[in-house]
């Protein structure tokens, strides 16, 4: 079993709380192998989340029993420019496969449509504003182990996700591994996605230029280490 790091639990938010605190850190709970994948190479996923906030209280959000967090830890980050962190997570429908699911303290604030079958699965590359239009956004690997298509969504206002651009042939992830290869990274002129190529033997760096993702080789990938500036 992957191990899990789990928040203290200091004291636990009311039903109905009403304001969206500020998170500092987030963790999984309540390993289950009720979703069998084993995508990151055991039976083990989550069924829920604790977000523990800057005034030392805590909130766990239970999944309903259809659904799992197929993944290795949430990403905090602000994604709408008020200066609090939200939550983004990858969770999956054990009947429609996985997407992506943005919390806050309050719970649910949006998601991506599941991919749409069960056991199909996506891999969350990085989250920043990559085109410099000051919105954030969201790159992913959309089956990475099949399909191989590299996804951006922006976030906009009102918690809505706009596609923005799509691209045929990265990986981040091999099956059974239990890491997410890559990132996003600036390596002095902007950010760029790293990924490996569809056959894992170039390292790819990826930009974001309008609506299209322009992509440059910057080697032979020989480990994870090679996923990352040079």
């Amino acid at each position: 079993m992957r191990p899990a790091v789990i928040a203290c639990i200091a004291a636990l938010l009311s039903p109905g709380a009403g304001l969206a605190d500020e998170i500092v850190s987030a963790s999984y709970f309540g390993p289950t192998d009720r979703y069998p994948h084993g995508v990151f190479g055991d039976p083990v996923e989550w069924g829920g989340l604790t977000m523990t906030l800057e005034d030392g209280r805590s909130v766990r959000l239970t999944l309903p029993s259809d659904h799992v967090f197929e993944d290795l830890a949430p990403r905090l980050a602000d994604l709408d420019g008020d200066g609090d962190a939200e939550v983004v997570v990858i969770e999956t429908d054990m009947a429609a496969g996985a997407a992506i699911a943005i919390y806050d303290s309050t719970g649910k604030l949006v998601e991506t449509d599941h991919i749409g079958t069960p056991n199909r699965w996506l891999a969350i590359a990085g989250i920043a504003d990559l085109d410099g239009d000051g919105r954030i956004e969201i790159a992913y690997v959309d089956r990475p182990h099949l399909a191989r298509v590299l996804r951006v969504i922006e976030v906009g206002p009102g918690w809505t996700l706009a596609d923005e651009a799509a691209a045929p042939g990265h990986s981040n992830h091999r099956f059974g591994v239990d890491r997410i290869e890559g990132g996003v990274f600036d390596c002095g002129t902007g950010p760029e996605i790293f990924t490996a190529d569809a056959a894992w033997s170039r390292v790819l760096a990826t930009r974001l230029e309008g609506r299209a993702l322009i992509r440059r080789d910057i080697g032979p990938y020989t480990d994870p280490d090679s996923l990352t500036c040079r």
